[in-house]
C-alpha cells in the first residue's frame, strides 16, 4: 500500500505505530503484578444478543422457508429494507431501535450500507455533544454547503476532503478526529498516539482537553482560520465523551442490516427468533408481538397441545407462518417442565388430568398453564382450567393409579364458573405471559379517559405541530442519554406509540412520576418534524398507575378512584426497560 505514499508520510506511519507499540507495554496500562506478566493488551470481547437472534433466525428460515443462508448470504442494498428503515420501522433491529435512532432514521434516510454505517455513529454522545449531528444532515440533505477549508500553500489544498469527504466535511469517527489533528495541525505521532488515549474515554475521561491548544495552534500555523480551528477542536472534544470508530461502526452496521433484511422480508421469523433470545433490546415480549401482529403476522396463545419450550412457528390461515408461543413465555414455568410435557406428547391430551399423570407435572406447573389459559385445546377456559387443577393432588400420581394409567380422581359435575371479564382476562395475561392477544389495557380504560379528553396516540401523532394535547399510555421505555438536557419516554395505547420529550428542568419537576409511574398522563406541545417525526415536548406529568386496579373488576370502569388492590399481585404490568 505503500508503493504510491510519500516516504515522509511512510515514516510518519511507522513512528505512530512504534509510539501505540510502545504505550501498550507501558506501565499505565494497570498491569497487576501479582499475575507475573510485565505487559498487558486489553481486548473487547462482545456477546451480542443479537447475534444469537440472527442465528436462531437462520435456523427457522431453514426450517420452515426451505432457505439455508448465514451472515455472507443475505443480498444486499435491496430497496425494501431501507423503505421500511427510512419509515423508522426498526422495532427489535440491531442497533437502530431506540427512541432517539428511530427518529434519526426519517432523516438521514438511509438508502446504502454506508449510510448505515453513519447511523450507527451519528446517535452517541460523541457527536451529539460535539455538534456534529445537525451540519452533518443539513449538508447531507442539501440545505448547507459542503465546504473544505484549505490551508495556506505550500500544504495539499485539498487535505481536509481527503479526510472528511464521505461524511460531508463533519467528523463522525474516530479515524476522522485523528487524521484531522494529523494532517491539519501536523501533530507528530507521539501527539497523535496522546490523543488515541484521550479519546478512549473509559481510562481517560476529561484528559482530551489538553490538546486543545496544540490543535488550534497547529491549524493555525498551517494557514486555517483560527475560528474553523476551534470549531473543528470542538467537534473532536465531543470523541471524549463517546464516539465511535468507522471500523466499529461498519461491523454494527451488518448487523443492522442482516437484522433489517429478516424483519422486513420474514417479520414472523424475526418475531420468533427474537423473543427466543430475550432478554435483550430495548422492547418487551408484548411490544415485540404487538410489532409482529402489525406487520401481519398471526400470534397464536401458549398452548399444552402445541407449544414447545421455545417459541415456533405453524402454518397460518392464510397459508403464511404463524408465531405460536412458546412456555418459556409462562412466567416461572421451568424449561424441564416443558420438556417433560413434550416428551410426553405422543398425541394430544385429552384433559387435565391425563396430562399430569403422563408429563409427571408438580402441582404448580399445572397451575401456572391454566392460569396461563393453555388448555384452549381441550376447550377449556382459564377459569374451568383453574377450578380442574385444583383437584390434581399436590404431589405425584399414586403408584397403583400410574401404573394402571386410570383415572386417579372421580368424575364432577360442571363447575358452571362466570365467564371471566374481559378487563380480568387481560391483567391476568400480562401477569402471566406478559402480554395478551385479547386486548391492551388502554383499550379497557379508554373510556375513562376519553371522558377527561385525553387523546391516543394514533390522535397524537396526526395532530398538527403545535397543539397542546394531552396523551395517556403505558410506559414501555425510559431513556436519558448520557448526560444529556433531555429525557425520552415512549407510550403505549391499544392505537400505537407517543414518544414524550421532557427537558431536564420539566424531569426534576416530575421526577418521581416520570420514573415510578407505569400508566402515565403527559401534557405538551405536540412537535412534528419536516420528516413527519412527532414528539410531544411535555410540559406536566401524572402518575396513574392506580388506573391498572380497574383491569381486576369488570364493573370499576367508573370515574370514581379505586381503592381496592389486584388480589393476586399488584404489579398488573411488567416493569418498564429504562436505559440511562
Amino acid at each position: 500500500d505503500a508503493v504510491d505514499t510519500p516516504p515522509s508520510a511512510v515514516q510518519w506511519e511507522l513512528d505512530y505505530r512504534h509510539a501505540v507499540l510502545r504505550d501498550l507495554s507501558s506501565a499505565d496500562l494497570r498491569n497487576d503484578p501479582s499475575t507475573g506478566f510485565s505487559r498487558q493488551l486489553d481486548n473487547d470481547v462482545l456477546a451480542l444478543g443479537m447475534l444469537t437472534c440472527i442465528r436462531k433466525a437462520f435456523d427457522l428460515m431453514r426450517a420452515h422457508c426451505g432457505l439455508d443462508l448465514g451472515l455472507a448470504d443475505i443480498p444486499g442494498e435491496q430497496a425494501d429494507v431501507y423503505d421500511m428503515l427510512c419509515a423508522g420501522d426498526s422495532i427489535g433491529v440491531f442497533q437502530v431501535e431506540s427512541r432517539a435512532q428511530i427518529n434519526m432514521l426519517p432523516r438521514l434516510r438511509p438508502r446504502t450500507f454506508y449510510d448505515l454505517v453513519i447511523q450507527v455513529a451519528i446517535v452517541r454522545p460523541g457527536p451529539i455533544q460535539g455538534d456534529m449531528v445537525h451540519p452533518y444532515l443539513r449538508r447531507r440533505g442539501g440545505a448547507e454547503a459542503v465546504v473544505f477549508p484549505s490551508p495556506a500553500p505550500p500544504h495539499d489544498p485539498d487535505e481536509l476532503r481527503q479526510v472528511l469527504s464521505r461524511t460531508c466535511g463533519v467528523p463522525l469517527f474516530q479515524e476522522q478526529a485523528m487524521k484531522l489533528a494529523i494532517v491539519a495541525a501536523g501533530f507528530t505521532p507521539d501527539q497523535a498516539n496522546g490523543l488515541r488515549r484521550a479519546m478512549a474515554t473509559f481510562r481517560n475521561l476529561g484528559t482530551i482537553g489538553r490538546y486543545e491548544r496544540l490543535m488550534i495552534d497547529g491549524m493555525v500555523g498551517r494557514g486555517y482560520d483560527g475560528d474553523f480551528a476551534a470549531r473543528c477542536f470542538e467537534q473532536i472534544k465531543g470523541f471524549g465523551s463517546y464516539g465511535f470508530p468507522e471500523s466499529h461502526a461498519a461491523s454494527f452496521a451488518k448487523l443492522v442490516y442482516v437484522s433489517s433484511f429478516i424483519k422486513c422480508r420474514y417479520p414472523a421469523v424475526f418475531a420468533c427468533a427474537l423473543l427466543n433470545a430475550q432478554p435483550m433490546g430495548f422492547y418487551a415480549p408484548a411490544q415485540i408481538v404487538r410489532d409482529a401482529a402489525r406487520h401481519g403476522v398471526e400470534i397464536r396463545p401458549p398452548d399444552i397441545n402445541a407449544s414447545l419450550w421455545d417459541n415456533t412457528l405453524e402454518t397460518g390461515q392464510g397459508g403464511g407462518p404463524a408465531l405460536r408461543l412458546g412456555f418459556r413465555q409462562i412466567d416461572g414455568f421451568h424449561e424441564d417442565w416443558a420438556a417433560r410435557l413434550t416428551a410426553a406428547r405422543g398425541a394430544p391430551f385429552a384433559g387435565i388430568e391425563p396430562l399430569a399423570q403422563l408429563a409427571r407435572l408438580p402441582a404448580r406447573a399445572m397451575r401456572l398453564l391454566a392460569d396461563a389459559d393453555a388448555f384452549g385445546s381441550i376447550g377449556l377456559g382459564r377459569r374451568d382450567a383453574l377450578w380442574a387443577v385444583r383437584r390434581l393432588p399436590d404431589d405425584a400420581p399414586l403408584p397403583l393409579f400410574a401404573a394402571a394409567e386410570a383415572r386417579e380422581l372421580g368424575a364432577e359435575a360442571p363447575s358452571d364458573l362466570p365467564v371471566m371479564a374481559l378487563p380480568e382476562q387481560i391483567a391476568t395475561d400480562y401477569q402471566t405471559i406478559r402480554l395478551s392477544l385479547k386486548g391492551h389495557p388502554m383499550q379497557v380504560l379508554r373510556p375513562l379517559f376519553r371522558a377527561e379528553r385525553i387523546s391516543t396516540c394514533a390522535e397524537i401523532d396526526a395532530a398538527p405541530d403545535g397543539r397542546r394535547a394531552r396523551v395517556a399510555g403505558v410506559v414501555l421505555v425510559r431513556q436519558r442519554p448520557g448526560n444529556g438536557k433531555a429525557i425520552f419516554v415512549t407510550l403505549e395505547d391499544e392505537t400505537g406509540i407517543a414518544n414524550l420529550v421532557l427537558w431536564a428542568r420539566t424531569f426534576e419537576q416530575f421526577r418521581r412520576e416520570v420514573m415510578s409511574a407505569r400508566l402515565m398522563v403527559a401534557e405538551g406541545l405536540v412537535q412534528k418534524s419536516p420528516e413527519g417525526v412527532v414528539h410531544l415536548m411535555t410540559s406536566r406529568v401524572f402518575d396513574r398507575t392506580a388506573e391498572l386496579d380497574r383491569l381486576s373488576e369488570a364493573d370499576s370502569l367508573s370515574p370514581d378512584p379505586v381503592r381496592a388492590r389486584h388480589p393476586r399481585d399488584v404489579r398488573i404490568l411488567p416493569k418498564s426497560r429504562d436505559f440511562h
